[in-house]
């Protein structure tokens, strides 16, 4: 009888089955199916609203320069024209923005034409894919 009490509480010790391991990493699986996308899904909607926020930044800066100024920089100054003064401009009161802008949350450098194509200034970024046009988290991201 305590030979059979002894196997009993070593068995109790063993562990899981591989039956038991094998219904929770599919139960884990699952899960992971069905958050994974929609987590990815967020992390894409997120780096767009910061390219977003970042661009309507640029513009007010962009703005405050140019009430300086009395226009915005050329194309060939670029955004850098908001921290370091140009040559030319002796009416120039900034710096307009405390560090060189970022680049856009893909690492690419925003584009900034003077005048612009589609407004006094174009200010935009490629989005995802770095290509012009695009769809999603594809699409171009602008000031217009």
């Amino acid at each position: 009888m305590m030979h059979l009490i002894r196997q009993q509480s070593v068995k109790a010790v063993r562990g899981f089955t591989l039956l038991e391991l094998l219904v929770v990493m599919v139960i884990i699986g699952l899960l992971a199916a069905y958050v994974g996308p929609k987590y990815f899904s967020q992390v894409g909607k997120s780096e767009i609203k910061m390219a977003q926020a970042q661009i309507d930044g640029l513009e007010k800066a962009l703005h405050q320069y140019r009430l300086d100024v009395g226009s915005y920089p050329a194309t060939e100054q670029g955004l850098a024209a908001l921290v370091t003064r140009p040559s030319n401009e002796a009416r120039w009161q900034g710096p307009y923005l405390a560090k060189m802008p970022p680049p856009d949350p893909w690492g690419r450098p925003y584009i900034y034409k003077y005048p612009g194509e589609r407004s006094e200034f174009d200010l935009l970024s490629l989005g995802k894919d770095g290509q012009p046009g695009g769809e999603g988290e594809a699409a171009d991201i602008k000031n217009w």
